[in-house]
């Protein structure tokens, strides 16, 4: 029986999902463009030098493909996710995780396949050889762990929280808090190493909850973020 707090994740993914059905492609690239405006003039993007960009589904999500494009040219390290099979002991670990990991060039880029939702992505036979941020196991880091300045998070709806910063819903799976929380106790572990990093929402303007809709529920585990950019160019909080 799904607790009350996935209940209502649940609804308020059906919600959103009614919402943006009926958003054409057109529109979507507007928003995504509008984005990549406002986050190639933030400073958070402008200072980060290792920065992890998810890639997105092809329909009803801010697309990333200028972002990837623009970071790779501008000399910084991009890092993108890829999902796994758990080799952690760790209690409540979920059967698949995920890592980000290095892409190399435009190139490599554009050589990726894509998985069954459409998404580009780095399979098992290509992560040989390539940087990874948390490796596959929590004691595998060494004196100095890979680190991210920057990570620019999907999501489903997002809304402000005054006091702790931008509520965040997921697609359910966990990957990004899990993630996130293996990131920073790592980081606490090793005097705080890592735990500047920035964490920036990109959202279409369908995707920020308004006063009617309520608010993002929030589980014990789920992370919240700095700031997110929406559709029409604006960043919250403002």
């Amino acid at each position: 029986m799904a607790t009350p707090v996935a209940a209502a994740k649940q609804r308020l993914r059906s919600l959103i999902k009614k919402r943006l059905s009926s958003l054409s492609q057109d529109a979507v690239q507007t928003q995504s463009n509008a984005i990549f405006e406002a986050l190639q003039a933030s400073k958070q993007y402008t200072e980060a030098k290792r920065i992890s960009i998810y890639l997105a589904m092809p329909a009803a999500e801010a697309q990333t493909d200028a972002i990837v494009r623009h970071a790779l040219g501008a000399g910084k390290q991009v890092f993108v996710p890829y999902l796994h099979k758990s080799t952690l002991a760790e209690p409540d670990t979920p059967t698949r995780i995920m890592d980000m990991v290095h892409l190399r060039s435009v190139q490599d880029y554009e050589s990726l396949g894509r998985d069954k939702w459409g998404i580009p992505s780095i399979d098992d036979a290509a992560v040989a050889g390539r940087e990874r941020i948390l490796g596959d196991s929590p004691g595998n880091f060494g004196p100095s762990p890979a680190t991210l300045d920057l990570m620019l998070v999907p999501g489903v709806a997002f809304n402000a929280d005054p006091e702790t910063g931008i509520r965040r819903l997921g697609h359910g799976k966990g990957f990004y808090d899990f993630f996130l929380n293996r990131y920073y106790a790592r980081a606490a572990e090793h005097g705080g190493h890592g735990s500047s990093l920035q964490l920036v929402g990109l959202a279409l303007k369908e995707q920020w909850l308004n006063a009617e809709d309520g608010e993002v529920p929030m589980g014990v585990y789920d992370r919240r973020l700095h700031s997110l950019i929406l559709g029409n160019g604006e960043t919250k909080p403002e």
